[in-house]
């Protein structure tokens, strides 16, 4: 399943705006003045209060949907100070002032009609919350993460997983919040989109908690089922969940061996559907498979090895699949040795059905018939 291209559509509009359009609505003019002093009086934060009160007001009250997202960026323009000396005072009062208007905004939006304009309200609403990566607000994003429009969604998903929310929630002040997040994203896996995944996992992969290795273990293996009953689409997702794996791997001790065994797997699945679906599968997919491939030994297989190398980029450019199945076993191990990347991580793949260890990756199963062309479809690792 697919994202709505309603997202797509409302990002063109976000990016073509420029930071510096402003809404004849919207006095800028005694805001302007406040970020320019350089220590702030009583007065001054209720000028800050009464601007994002208006703003977020006058976001909520326009039709149009050019003018709400300039209304937006006029807000995100002035969410900090020019002067370092009152940049404590100024961020306070206009975090406080957010979430009491942005809070209030919402309720206001689930109120209009018709449909349409409550949409592109909301969505205006989690851009902005986005942009202004306040903690305190992504708790009011969760409450759409199970909105029935996909495009409320994935904003709902970005607005509580940029980096800039990440790295606060790795602060220990948020850890019950961090915490929360990841148990709501959990029961959105299985039913969303490849953007969604790929915001979930990013996040999975940089938050530091237990509970996101959990939620990126349980992305990985919805990924390797996928890739085991060849129902996977989207291959460029890889690239961002072996990513997330490798960083996760990385950062900490906590379940590392549980990691580092989905990365082993679902590299070995990626380079066994690029083997054995050559002869049937699309242009496209090919072409994003050989740039998972590639990514990730360029970026990874490298450094979790302690050297750089270039062979499966190599195998790939000549289509050497005999070089490419052996760079996989001595990577990644077969059933007569285990592979270097399992020794040097020291994990396994799991057990048999006779409870020894599988010191090589599962084989890829044969693809439905329905795939498969009249050609002899040509195997190719052996377990």
């Amino acid at each position: 399943m697919r994202c709505s291209r309603t997202i797509f559509a409302i990002l063109a509009v976000f990016l073509s705006l420029s930071i510096n359009s402003v809404s004849e609505a919207v006095s800028t003019r005694a805001i302007d003045e406040v970020r320019n002093k350089e220590v702030l009086d009583t007065r001054d934060l209720q000028i800050i209060d009464t601007f994002v009160a208006q703003s977020v007001g006058e976001l909520v009250k326009t039709k149009d949907f050019t003018s709400i997202a300039r209304i937006r960026m006029v807000i995100l323009s002035r969410k900090s100070s020019n002067r370092p000396s009152n940049q404590g005072q100024y961020s306070a009062q206009f975090s406080e002032s957010s979430v009491r208007y942005i809070s209030e905004a919402f309720g206001q939006a689930g109120e209009l009609s018709p449909e349409a304009r409550r949409l592109k309200v909301v969505l205006n609403l989690l851009i902005l919350v986005d942009g202004l990566e306040d903690v305190r607000l992504a708790d009011l994003a969760r409450g759409k993460l199970n909105d029935e429009n996909s495009a409320i969604r994935y904003w709902a998903v970005h607005s509580v997983t940029n980096p800039g929310i990440t790295e606060q929630l790795n602060s220990a002040d948020n850890l019950k919040l961090a915490s929360g997040i990841v148990e709501q994203l959990k029961e959105l896996v299985e039913s969303s989109c490849p953007e969604i995944i790929a915001l979930i996992a990013e996040f999975a992969g940089e938050v530091r908690i237990p509970q996101a290795e959990d939620l990126l273990v349980q992305i990985a293996d919805m990924r390797i089922k996928k890739y085991a009953d060849w129902s996977v689409d989207n291959e460029l997702l890889d690239a961002v969940v072996l990513k997330s794996l490798y960083s996760k791997i990385s950062s900490t001790e906590v379940g590392k061996r549980s990691v580092a065994r989905r990365f082993g797997q679902l590299y070995s699945y990626v380079i066994q559907r690029y083997v054995n679906g050559r002869d049937f599968l699309r242009a496209t997919d090919k072409g994003e498979l050989a740039s998972v491939l590639v990514e990730a030994e360029q970026s990874y297989i490298g450094k979790l090895l302690g050297k750089r190398q270039s062979t499966i980029k190599k195998a790939v450019e000549r289509s050497d699949v005999t070089g490419l199945l052996l760079e996989h076993n001595r990577l990644l191990g077969d059933k007569t040795r285990a592979g270097r990347l399992p020794l040097k991580l020291k994990f396994d793949y799991g057990q048999k059905p006779d409870g020894s260890k599988r010191i090589a990756p599962l084989v890829l199963p044969k693809p439905p018939k329905e795939l498969i062309p009249s050609t002899k479809l040509r195997t190719s690792i052996d377990n």
